[in-house]
């Protein structure tokens, strides 16, 4: 297929009509076929010839092309499910608001499309309430109508507000998933810039530290949360969901469920925790959450964090050591002490190497080879 010419199909929207655009690098041979697609026109906006997005036109643009030139449509049908299991998800509060005049609430369909995509609960709230400060921001023009000047406008003001770059990436995230998923056109904004991302490192705590925190927290529950954050380098959420079925003994392994992105993976089980969850399981008896609140039901995230500061404060810890401190803290010493960092990628969840790579710069092992040049 090397020998083939390329067009890239894109969504774009003109005079509100939705069109089919065509990329492609200058060709007479693929110019001369786009003439005898119907209606044919060329936008200076977005540098490509486009024609009316309907379905025979798409079927007619593959068949004209074939054997000519090879058709990239993953842009034009990217549309993937976030998480593929049965996530239970809580969207009625934002439907059960009630009626304002003053304050546009974000369309039913952008609820829909986020229930169908199965993002998580916390990322629903953020889209939500993301999107809607954006729409109440033009509170009187239509929703279609806006382009990429009204967003580079909106996030100006969001920067002279003071918000952080994370604050600025999640509302465009948020504004891009009506008008690209919701609506079906990916990629309609292409220029919009995103602030860069900033690299900062991640906070570690030394081993001897975390072993006074557990050491010095006598509550069986705490110790046990404390000690699987550490020793299998999970996430807050992800030992929220623990069950008791994910505490493998035989194997050793912690399984994750529903990870971040939907993902599952197992981790390793402490020896020593194993035995801190048995006493645990004796005194606390959870019947199905391994952590569990109020009622039976899953133990909050707030709770957690609580308990984490609480056994730092005790533990003479003088910086904020949170939940995702201690998941830092096992990478970190995991790499210290010689483990593969694609067996941590693999134990962490993480996509790709390079996300896991962030603890190379923190691991203190290679500075212990170097002599100081003042020693």
């Amino acid at each position: 297929m090397s020998h083939l010419k390329n067009i890239t199909l894109k969504h774009l929207l003109i005079d509100s009509q939705k069109k089919i655009g065509l990329q492609f690098h200058p060709d007479k041979v693929i110019q001369a076929l786009i003439k005898e697609l119907p209606d044919p026109k060329w936008s200076t906006k977005y540098a490509m010839a486009y024609i009316s997005n309907t379905k025979e036109n798409l079927d007619l643009i593959f068949n004209t092309f074939k054997g000519v030139a090879w058709v990239n449509s993953s842009f034009f049908f990217k549309n993937r499910i976030i998480n593929s299991d049965n996530l239970p998800l809580d969207t009625q509060w934002f439907r059960n608001r009630a009626p304002s005049r003053s304050y546009r609430y974000c369309p039913e369909s952008y609820l829909q499309k986020l229930e169908l995509k199965r993002y998580s609960n916390s990322t629903v709230k953020t889209y939500v309430l993301a999107f809607e400060a954006f729409i109440n921001y033009y509170p009187n023009i239509g929703l279609i109508k806006l382009d990429e000047n009204d967003i580079r406008l909106y996030l100006q003001y969001l920067i002279q507000q003071g918000k952080s770059n994370s604050s600025i990436n999640q509302a465009i995230n948020a504004i891009k998933f009506y008008y690209e998923v919701v609506l079906g056109m990916p990629n309609r904004f292409y220029s919009i810039e995103r602030p860069k991302k900033k690299e900062t490192l991640p906070k570690v705590i030394s081993k001897e530290e975390v072993l006074m925190m557990i050491r010095l927290t006598t509550n069986s529950k705490h110790r046990c949360i404390i000690g699987l954050l550490y020793s299998s380098g999970l996430r807050r959420g992800e030992l929220q969901n623990l069950i008791l079925e994910d505490i493998d003994s035989k194997r050793m392994v912690v399984k994750v469920t529903n990870g971040k992105g939907g993902k599952s993976r197992v981790s390793l089980l402490s020896k020593t925790i194993l035995k801190d969850l048995r006493l645990y399981y004796r005194e606390y008896k959870p019947t199905h959450y391994l952590f569990e609140g109020q009622k039976r039901s899953k133990y909050s995230g707030a709770s957690i964090v609580k308990v984490v500061m609480q056994a730092a404060h005790r533990a003479g810890i003088k910086k904020t050591v949170t939940p995702h401190v201690l998941r830092h803290s096992f990478a970190t010493h995991l790499l210290e002490s010689g483990t593969d960092l694609r067996y941590i990628q693999r134990l962490l969840g993480h996509n790709s190497t390079k996300t896991t790579e962030i603890y190379t710069h923190v691991a203190t092992t290679v500075f212990n080879t170097i002599k100081n040049p003042l020693d």
